[in-house]
């Protein structure tokens, strides 16, 4: 019982910060304030480039220790 209601509180309180984090962020966004993670200008270059010259998705993976779906996206974009 004593690890249930453990279990609650603590559910509880990670609940809260989640939806203040989000009022937070939101109220930042519509400030102008927060505008998210900026693109690695660079990682995506280079990734074009390797796609450009032949390699695969998992050769670049390899190479730049990156994502397929970052690899991807840039792959769409180029097309």
């Amino acid at each position: 019982m004593m690890l249930d209601m453990l279990a609650a509180v603590a559910r509880k309180d990670y609940e809260d910060r989640r939806r203040r984090q989000f009022q937070g962020i939101h109220k930042a966004k519509t400030e102008g304030k927060y505008q998210g993670r900026q693109p690695d200008l660079k990682r995506r270059q280079h990734i074009a480039s390797l796609l450009k010259s032949g390699h695969s998705y998992s050769e670049i993976q390899e190479i730049l220790s990156c994502s397929r779906h970052l690899i991807a996206s840039v792959a769409k974009e180029q097309t």
